[in-house]
């Protein structure tokens, strides 16, 4: 590949794979399952980043493996909907013809280990989404370092990846044990936790011990996105809870630091990203609102009409599943809106007309002011939903 017998396209995949290679001292590639790219929407790459992927597409690039992309910059069935400008959708439009043409699933989502691409236990992937990415390894056991978009593309194009990092097991060791000195009641306390430790803790992996906690795929997509949003944690385990704990002995965690974390830290966290005196738009799914969370959204505003705007934003398969369960249409017959293919972080927010929103993200709480210049406020998921319906 990298001597060009395959195309240019995957010799220059190659060549950049090399050179992360020999950045990291890696001694071989290794084969990947899937792939996960990210910078999809036109708002985070513009129009470099389309030249750039209409380029590729003419040198011939094409997944070799399982390849779903990050959300886009819109929903790409009903932009109009969502008051998109038409100059935006039509560089959007353009820059998901091309992952087309590459023959990569379009599927738009931060949470493609809920939409068919979810690696099993042990094997090696090339993903590019922070949350995606600690929940792979994580929750599922499975392997990826933390890949750039270009890296990804590249491992799509060529099926390969460095060896290093987390695909080996040394790097995959406790290295700090946190000791959770506060219950965790509800969606936002795992947000403002996982926050709280990537801020303290910068790149480690940690075992979090200390609070009773469940086998929730949302508490744990939401804390691992926090963790990866305020740090660059990749990996995390919990006892009796993540996929490798179980490989963990008690005399692995002997001699490692030992951090506390408590309630104190939590509300630190909170009042640090609130920034909205007076949200006027609540906006939910930073990642991606999962088929149980549209559930519980549809449940609380069923026969009610919403006094604030609601936006929930999820995958287009997710959706399909939540209209056949009647989900969609209880939350948009009380007024809100199901969003796909997109999400509020990477999607124009400020080109229509939001600007203080509440949610239950503290990724989105991190991002907003300085992407979209919107004003952030944090309460749990029900609370959310309740401002939504009752107005304040």
């Amino acid at each position: 590949m990298l001597q060009g017998e395959y195309g240019e396209a995957k010799a220059l995949a190659m060549k950049l794979l090399v050179a992360v290679g020999d950045i990291f001292e890696a001694k071989r590639m290794i084969k990947v399952k899937s792939v996960q790219v990210s910078g999809v929407s036109y708002k985070t790459i513009g129009e470099a980043g389309l030249e750039f992927l209409e380029d590729l597409c003419r040198k011939g690039a094409e997944a070799t493996v399982k390849t779903t992309l990050n959300p886009a910059g819109m929903d790409l069935t009903e932009w109009r909907r969502m008051r998109v400008p038409s100059d935006f959708a039509q560089r959007q439009l353009r820059i998901i013809s091309a992952f087309k043409s590459m023959r990569m699933d379009t599927t738009c989502t931060c949470i493609p280990y809920f939409v068919g691409n979810r690696p099993r236990f042990s094997e090696s992937v090339a993903w590019a989404e922070s949350s995606a990415i600690s929940f792979a390894n994580s929750v599922l056991g499975a392997r990826t370092n933390r890949e750039g978009g270009p890296t990804a593309l590249a491992s799509s194009i060529t099926g390969r990846t460095p060896l290093h990092g987390l695909h080996l097991d040394e790097n995959r060791r406790p290295t700090h044990i946190i000791q959770v000195q506060s219950e965790l009641h509800n969606d936002l306390d795992f947000s403002l936790l996982g926050y709280a430790l990537g801020r303290k803790l910068g790149s480690c992996v940690p075992f979090i011990t200390g609070t009773s906690m469940e086998r929730n795929f949302d508490y744990l997509k939401t804390l691992g996105a926090s963790m990866a949003t305020s740090g660059a944690i990749a990996l995390y385990h919990i006892g009796g809870i993540t996929a490798e704990s179980r490989l963990i002995k008690e005399s692995d965690l002997n001699f490692l630091e030992r951090i506390s974390v408590g309630r104190s830290e939590l509300r630190f966290v909170k009042e640090e990203l609130t920034s909205a005196e007076g949200p006027r738009h609540v906006c939910l799914g930073c990642p991606h609102c999962s088929k149980e969370e549209l559930g519980t959204v549809a449940k609380l505003v069923d026969g009610r009409r919403l006094q604030r705007k609601l936006w929930c934003f999820t995958s287009r398969e997710t959706c399909e599943e939540a209209e056949k369960l009647g989900y969609v249409s209880a939350i948009e017959g009380a007024g809100g809106m199901v969003v796909k293919d997109t999400c509020m972080v990477v999607s124009p927010l400020e080109k229509i007309g939001v600007n203080q929103v509440l949610t239950n993200s503290c990724k989105a709480a991190h991002y907003l002011p300085s992407l979209s210049r919107v004003r952030v406020a944090l309460a749990p998921l029900e609370e959310c939903v309740r401002f939504a319906v009752e107005g304040s």
